[in-house]
């Protein structure tokens, strides 16, 4: 289960309106009315996120920041402070005891969820990098054909300053394929800002990226930098870029042309040094024609375009990624995993994967955590991955290409030797299976 964000406020129905709001947005929470009891809830579990309001009656919040941060509890956890507008003073010196960011009171709602989001993503990239999940930045790529074309376009665009779009399906690795980039690129040692342009309200996304003065919207209580400006000398990834309205597609074409951009509330410009990479899962020529995102900005964007090919499309990669994901979460939850057994990977190959890495790495993720024995069995997975196969195998493990060609005979079998109906139940083409009966042996095996 997640762990729950602390809400702390001494005003019981600020509390409770919080704790509704927080709950309507899917977080589990659990709630404080002073600093004191903030401290004793944080030393013994530990929580997403900290709100904390600072004028409190037993212990006000930047006692509670500080002792927090004194005691070592909590450590990577983004704590936000609560202030009066009149109060701005506090908030400055929460941020040098170490508080991620303030909020003012009366709270903007959009504010709130937009600087949590921030805190959340900031406080996972971390969180992630030191356990190891990204690993080095060509990791998660493998050695089929239709990923090493990735890697060719990768090798050749990253030492450049060209825009690059990264098309394909959700849960691909759009995102790594970016990362990739960056890290290749001469701007490595430089920031890489990553955006969710769906997760946010236009106005928000805007001021996010190009900045804004106070008051330029409801709840701008101070002036502050956009992540473009902030990212000078770094590469900025804007995922789900068809997701973006007419207006901005118009200001972000601005920014590619001219290199300048001009904050919300301001007349004045500002110059700005970013190299662009973006990633959609819609078709952007299809998205064009129907008048839903700008021709010129597709053409600005589209200098190089790179598509990641989906999961079922290189089945060659799947034991691999697989294992790389079991190693990473057997180290993070203290469980020792010797393997797959060949009924786990006989059900992975059968399986389609509509959700890609992103659901492989979920599968592997529970796998490890439920497990009972030495090695991953196909009742450690999720019940949508259920083998295709008609008779139970042993689950003694074996190596990978025994495996492989285990599931090709089962699917053959099944099919009753027709290769194309084969090739559709293990979710990859027909040229992949010829590949696979040569490898194997069969001689006779056409496409």
């Amino acid at each position: 289960m997640t762990d729950p964000i602390l809400i702390v406020d001494d005003d019981r129905e600020h509390l409770f309106m919080l704790k509704t709001v927080l709950g309507d947005w899917g977080y589990a929470n659990q709630t404080a009315v002073d600093g004191a009891e903030a401290v004793r809830l944080a030393r013994d579990r530990h929580f997403l996120l900290i709100l904390m309001d600072v004028r409190m009656g037993v212990m006000d919040g930047l006692s509670a920041l500080a002792n927090i941060k004194q005691e070592g509890l909590n450590k990577e956890t983004p704590i936000i402070i609560m202030t009066a507008f009149s109060r701005v003073a506090d908030a400055v010196a929460a941020l040098k005891a170490g508080a991620y960011d303030y909020l003012t009171k009366p709270l903007d709602l959009d504010v709130v969820k937009l600087t949590m989001d921030r805190a959340l993503e900031h406080a996972r990239l971390r969180e992630e990098k030191e356990a190891g999940l990204f690993g080095p930045p060509n990791v998660l790529l493998g050695e089929s054909p239709a990923y090493k074309k990735v890697l060719s376009l990768v090798e050749l665009a990253a030492p450049t300053e060209a825009t690059v779009l990264i098309t394909g399906e959700s849960g691909v690795g759009k995102e790594m394929v970016a990362r990739m980039l960056q890290a290749k690129s001469l701007r490595k040692k430089a920031p890489f800002i990553t955006i969710n342009c769906a997760a946010m309200a236009e106005t928000l996304l805007e001021a996010e990226l190009f900045g804004h003065e106070k008051g330029a919207f409801t709840g701008a209580e101070k002036r502050r930098d956009g992540r473009l400006k902030a990212g000078t000398g770094g590469t900025v990834f804007l995922d789900e870029i068809a997701e973006t309205s007419p207006a901005f597609q118009a200001k972000l074409l601005r920014v590619l042309q001219e290199g300048e951009i001009q904050p919300l509330g301001s007349d004045q410009t500002e110059k700005v040094d970013v190299r662009f990479l973006a990633a959609t899962n819609r078709n952007l020529v299809k998205e064009v024609e129907a008048g839903r995102f700008r021709e010129d900005l597709f053409w600005r964007l589209n200098v190089v375009a790179i598509e990641v090919p989906a999961l079922r499309e290189r089945p060659e990669d799947l034991p691999a990624l697989a294992n790389f994901f079991i190693r990473q979460y057997a180290l993070k939850n203290h469980k020792t995993v010797k393997g797959l057994a060949q009924d786990a990977l006989a059900a992975m190959t059968a399986y389609h994967w509509p959700g890609n890495i992103r659901e492989l790495q979920n599968a592997m993720e529970r796998a490890v955590i439920l497990m009972r024995g030495d090695y991953i069995t196909a009742k450690d997975m999720p019940l949508n991955l259920a083998p295709a196969i008609s008779q139970p195998v042993e689950e003694l493990p074996l190596n990978l290409d025994e495996l492989e060609r285990l599931a090709v005979e089962k699917a053959l079998n099944v099919t009753k030797g027709n290769k194309t109906q084969a090739a559709s139940t293990l979710g990859v083409t027909r040229k992949t299976l010829a590949a696979k009966l040569r490898k194997f042996g069969n001689r006779d095996a056409k496409e």
